[in-house]
């Protein structure tokens, strides 16, 4: 074990990270861990310094450079029996010591040396503020709310004549008490009546028209923008993806608050809001002083709302985000549910479901708490105005300014102008919704798509006759780790290709890559004369054929899942369905072909999920077939069945290239064979070439292994190869 790094080169390493941490503090932390932890590992011992100085949101992780991913530098390394700063300068790899000497290196000199990276989760993807330039959601919700500008003006229009409409139920009542009451002349107060009766129908029919324009404009922005964020989640990259499907959906869901915004009558009092200025203008050519009341409480209530508002912004946020994570516990659970209850597990979810609603119902009392405290608040306000107003009122009358019933009409109106304002504060909660909703369709929005929406692209008419990699490599967003290096490796038509290699060698990441599902964060995939990454998605669709190692089903009948590509004949269908054994499946039931298949494939073993999946390659007809583990699930008959279709469908000048852990049985099919290791080619050649390479190997380690005067080794026997003499190591 190396000892842990010192202070001196872990404060550069922070420095570079722009990490601020006091030199003093950072020396005394590591000489208290030091201390106190003598045997920590070095990742352990750094993660007990940042507790210790409260550092929050950093993770340790020890690795092998060889592995290790240059764009996630600057990191530690352990070179020279020192630990050292490893940083890029230029095209170069730069390393620093503890006394600050600098020195230039290889990456080959350090294949062996063991790396500390400090990752920062989140740090790469910001939250995307409301009143930001870049606003992706904002932009998109905007943009289809003012496609067509017209309702806008017709909402504004209805809106004034409405509000101003209001100012005749003032003036009505003034009226009456200053007009009829005294003198209890009827004749003018009929005539009154009538002129409110037309008032009124008039107010029911703008404002019944004003709310099915926005009732139709909500209908129309959710759609447009339900489509647009659905589209891109199925164009993302998918190696950007979440892979939190449950939280992925949520956040997908959380449009729905924003079509609720849009079509409830928030709008309505949002727009009216302004209109309260001119309610107080109204009050005061008819009361004179008593429009200082109302002038000086709209800024206190307007104020009591932003702070309210501020106070539910944090508790609304942490609020969504827990109940994303429960949306997640929900689906991962419903999903594993056999596995929860083989491994007596339930109660582990439980009480993780338990503790999420627990911050979940916190927050929501928390939030009420503030809504309710505010809208008290305010309708005091309300009724603080109303007797102000009645106070100054009975100066003014006693001066002469104003009448009985101007004061009454001043009341009335007085209530136009508070109850705007404690609507609003509580419909400005509904805002915080939308807008943490739309912060995490941003999440989703930033990503990058598989092509840019103004890339042109190619569209080959010709089969390719080659598919190649120059200087590729891949690792995961936010991984240290390369998944895939390879400086070259190049395909022809007509080769039958065996892919071999431990768990985790690259085999499917390879596969990925190769049909354009991942792409490399360095060098170039080529499909035939065209980069594959430049390429149409449809014409890659077209050409290249690829069976994921986990076949998923979808919700529809067999004959949906086996043509999910498209239409097909079914004499084809038929045909291949034969082939395969899949008619198997359909006599088993009475509804054949048209049996019912559940979310997921629910019903059918892995084994015939796996026939669906084989299925679908072989009615697309591809020029490049990449199939990974196609037997994994099956048993002899079967795969002995599908390597025999393949022998007949696989065209003489197709590719194909089999991801498998059997290679004698892919020997038999294949032309070549390459084996993975740690996400490079290890070898690659012959069947033959390759597994005696590969006994070789198995017969030198065995030897180094076995202790002196032990037995010979034991004979030794492929998956998929018969005992015979010819196999005896």
């Amino acid at each position: 074990m190396s000892s842990p790094p010192p202070a001196s080169i872990l404060k550069l390493l922070l420095e570079r990270l722009r990490i601020s941490v006091q030199t003093g503090a950072l020396n005394s932390a590591c000489a208290q861990i030091e201390q106190a932890e003598e045997n920590l590992p070095p990742a352990q011992h750094i993660s007990a310094i940042f507790k210790h100085l409260k550092i929050r949101g950093i993770q340790v992780v020890r690795l092998r450079f060889m592995r290790f991913d240059l764009r996630r530098l600057p990191v530690l390394v352990f070179h020279q029996n020192q630990w050292q700063l490893l940083e890029k300068n230029a095209d170069n790899l730069l390393l620093t010591n503890s006394e600050q000497v600098q020195s230039r290196c290889s990456a080959e000199e350090l294949q062996q040396a063991t790396v500390l990276w400090l990752n920062q989760p989140g740090k790469d993807h910001a939250e995307i503020g409301s009143f930001d330039r870049v606003n992706p959601s904002r932009s998109l919700v905007l943009r289809e709310l003012f496609r067509n500008k017209r309702w806008l003006f017709d909402v504004v229009i209805a809106t004034l004549i409405i509000n101003v409409l209001a100012i005749g139920t003032s003036v009505f009542a003034m009226q009456v008490y200053d007009r009829v009451v005294p003198t209890l002349a009827y004749a003018t107060l009929w005539t009154l009546v009538v002129g409110m009766a037309i008032v009124l129908c008039l107010d029911w029919l703008l404002k019944t028209v004003r709310a099915r324009i926005l009732d139709s404009l909500s209908c129309a922005v959710d759609k447009a923008v339900s489509q647009h964020v659905f589209e891109h989640i199925m164009q993302l990259r998918l190696d950007l993806r979440p892979q939190q499907l449950g939280t992925l959906a949520a956040q997908v869901g959380g449009l729905d608050s924003v079509r609720q915004f849009f079509s409830s009558g928030v709008i309505f009092a949002l727009v009216d809001m302004p209109f309260a200025l001119m309610f107080i203008a109204f009050i005061a050519l008819i009361g004179g002083h008593v429009g200082w009341v109302y002038l000086t409480l709209l800024p206190i209530a307007a104020g009591l709302g932003l702070v309210s508002q501020l106070r539910l912004r944090r508790l609304l946020r942490q609020q969504m985000i827990r109940s994303n994570e429960r949306q997640g516990l929900l689906v991962d659970a419903i999903r594993g549910t056999e596995s929860i209850r083989a491994c007596n597990a339930t109660w582990r979810f439980g009480e993780e479901w338990q503790e999420i609603t627990k911050s979940i119902a916190s927050y929501n009392v928390k939030q009420k708490a503030v809504s309710n405290s505010t809208n008290v608040t305010t309708g005091s306000l309300s009724s603080l105005a109303y007797i102000s107003a009645m106070v100054v009122g009975v100066g003014q009358i006693e001066s002469g300014y104003l009448t009985m019933g101007g004061l009454i009409a001043c009341s009335i109106l007085g209530g136009r102008v508070i109850a705007p304002i404690a609507q609003s504060v509580q419909y400005l909660s509904q805002w915080q919704n939308v807008s943490q909703a739309l912060q995490m369709v941003n999440r989703i929005l930033v990503l990058d798509t598989e092509r840019q929406a103004d890339q042109a692209l190619l569209m080959p008419d010709e089969s390719p006759k080659k598919l190649e990699l120059e200087g590729v490599s891949f690792s995961y967003p936010n991984s240290p780790i390369q998944q895939l290096k390879i400086a070259k490796l190049s395909f022809s038509a007509g080769e039958r290709v065996a892919i071999l290699g431990p768990i985790g060698s690259g085999k499917s990441t390879l596969l990925k890559v190769l049909t354009g599902i991942y792409k490399p964060n360095e060098g170039r995939v080529r499909l035939g004369h065209a980069d594959l990454w430049e390429v149409d998605p449809n014409i890659i669709a077209d050409q290249i054929g690829y069976l994921p190692q986990t076949v998923h089903l979808f919700r529809g009948t067999l004959r949906s899942n086996l043509t999910l590509s498209g239409a097909v004949s079914d004499s084809e269908l038929l045909n291949i369905c034969n082939r395969l054994g899949i008619d198997r499946i359909a006599a088993e039931n009475p509804r054949s072909l048209d049996l019912e298949i559940s979310e997921g494939g629910e019903g059918l073993s892995g084994g015939q999920r796996q026939l669906v999946g084989l299925a679908r390659t072989f009615l697309a007809r591809p020029k490049v077939w990449l199939l990974d583990e196609p037997s994994s699930s099956l048993d002899n008959e079967s795969e002995a069945q599908i390597f025999s279709a393949l022998q007949d469908y696989v065209q003489k000048d197709d590719i194909l290239l089999i991801s498998t852990h059997k290679p004698m049985l892919a020997a038999k099919l294949a032309t070549r064979m390459i084996v993975m290791q740690q996400g490079q080619v290890a070898a690659d050649g012959t069947p033959e070439a390759v597994i005696a390479r590969i006994k070789a190997g198995h017969r030198q380690r065995v030897a180094e292994a076995a202790p002196e005067g032990a037995p010979s080794p034991r004979t030794i026997i492929f998956p998929g190869e018969q005992k015979g003499p010819a196999n005896v190591i």
